[in-house]
């Protein structure tokens, strides 16, 4: 009998820098210069923490906070795509395989569809697994709308790994 495959989901949100603040722009493991950051405790990147979250979340094995909060210093300023790969290590040590992984990065700002498929290889790469990046507005509306922040919402699917059951 196969495993059924377990689903998760995660959302993460961060606020805009301040005008004239240094923190660069990270979303999906890329780079985006020209636009203005976003405030965290590492690189606040929201495609790859909301990604962590929906791994984690799948699993059952607690959520970005646990594992890469902000009382774990050797985490400030970490490349999203660190915390991902981690997280991806993380759920195959509790006996998972990785199914895949789909983001939707909210906000008006940057345009994620511009730059989709090298966010795709890149947060690809970090999980070992197929993963699916799209973008959306919100006509307006909320802190995204606003342009005070941006969030992400992600799901994940995992599936138990086969073990041998002769031993």
């Amino acid at each position: 009998m196969s495993a059924l495959p377990r689903v998760g989901i995660g959302v993460d949100v961060h606020a805009f820098a301040r005008e004239g603040s240094d923190r660069q722009l990270w979303v999906a493991g890329l780079h985006w210069p020209g636009e203005r950051g976003l405030e965290g405790h590492s690189d606040a990147d929201v495609a790859c923490h909301a990604a962590c979250d929906a791994l984690f979340s799948a699993a059952g094995i607690g959520d970005l906070g646990a594992h890469f909060g902000s009382a774990r210093p050797e985490y400030a300023g970490a490349r999203g795509l660190v915390l991902l790969a981690e997280a991806a290590r993380l759920v195959r040590a509790a006996g998972f395989e990785v199914g895949n992984v789909a983001i939707q990065v909210i906000g008006n700002r940057p345009k994620v569809g511009a730059r989709r498929h090298d966010a795709e290889a890149a947060m690809a790469a970090a999980v070992g697994a197929p993963v699916a990046v799209s973008g959306t507005t919100t006509d307006g509306l909320g802190l995204c709308g606003r342009e005070e922040g941006l969030a992400a919402i992600a799901t994940a699917a995992v599936v138990a790994q086969a073990f041998d059951r002769s031993n």
